[in-house]
């Protein structure tokens, strides 16, 4: 396909397994350390398809990649799902006992922190990714330091696991999105997912109408996540994720909420990855 996708993290991260999941071939990743400098390589064209951490199963919603997606005008065209283990990392010849400092991303950290209950003189230390600190044990030779980073990282820094699957809660997953700057059109019938962001006023009863609109439509509500307006003091803005059996269900919502809602915007329209 020739796709250039933008990443965050680097090769031997979370979101790199699942550009080879979803795509089928990593051969053009674009490295991003932040999720605003992904939107960024987006938008000047340096790549043509983001994939993008949009929720966890334990740790809830990555808030700020909503307000990304909405002002960035980006188009949701697709979705996967992750199952997160989280490895435990040491340059070959080290073992548990050498380790002294683990460093990883906070969430990685957070995730993993019963584990280290045992080990009370390791010191964690947060770092700005998971696959990151993997390379830097390989390149920087260093020793009594040990990474928290996913499978792939280890084959790619050439490291030994000492601990496999150190998370506290083993069925840990991470929905991502991919995006683009322009909507990918699917057949109708193809689609069987939306996600959708609207404002609603301060009268009473307000969100549960849109709500109810909804319901009568026949679509499944999957996902809610409410934004602060920054602008607007107290007033807040709804993410929705929902799903449909038949795109006529959700065209006929469409209708009734650009009536009824304030701002309401399609943020893409495509398949649910749970099916």
């Amino acid at each position: 396909m020739n796709l250039k996708i933008a990443i965050q993290g680097i090769k031997g991260s979370n979101h790199h397994q699942v550009a080879k999941e979803y795509f089928h071939d990593d051969s053009q990743l674009v490295e991003c350390m932040s999720f605003d400098f992904l939107v960024d390589r987006l938008l000047d064209k340096t790549a043509d398809v983001g994939v993008m951490a949009i929720e966890n199963s334990i740790a809830g919603s990555i808030i700020p990649n909503y307000a990304l997606v909405y002002h960035q005008n980006l188009h949701i065209i697709g979705e996967h799902y992750l199952n997160i283990n989280h490895n435990l990392m040491v340059l070959k010849g080290q073992g548990i006992d050498d380790i002294e400092e683990v460093r990883s991303h906070p969430m990685a950290l957070l995730q993993c922190k019963e584990f280290f209950r045992d080990y009370p003189k390791v010191k964690l230390v947060e770092d700005v990714d998971t696959a990151e600190t993997a390379r830097c044990i390989q390149d920087g030779k260093l020793k009594h330091v040990a990474a928290i980073a996913p499978q792939v990282a280890a084959d790619l820094y050439d490291l030994d696991i000492v601990a496999p699957e150190i998370q506290t809660i083993k069925n840990n997953a991470t929905r991502f999105i991919i995006v683009k700057t322009k909507n990918k059109e699917l057949p109708k019938e193809e689609i069987n997912k939306a996600s959708v962001r609207f404002v609603t006023g301060h009268k009473r009863g307000s969100l549960a109408a849109v709500l109810n609109v909804m319901s009568d439509c026949r679509l499944s509500l999957t996902k809610i996540q409410s934004l602060p307006i920054i602008e607007t003091p107290w007033k807040y803005s709804f993410f929705v994720d929902v799903t449909f059996e038949d795109y006529e269900y959700f065209e006929k919502s469409k209708s009734l909420l650009n009536i009824m809602a304030e701002d309401f915007k399609v943020l893409g329209e495509y398949k649910n990855a749970r099916i």
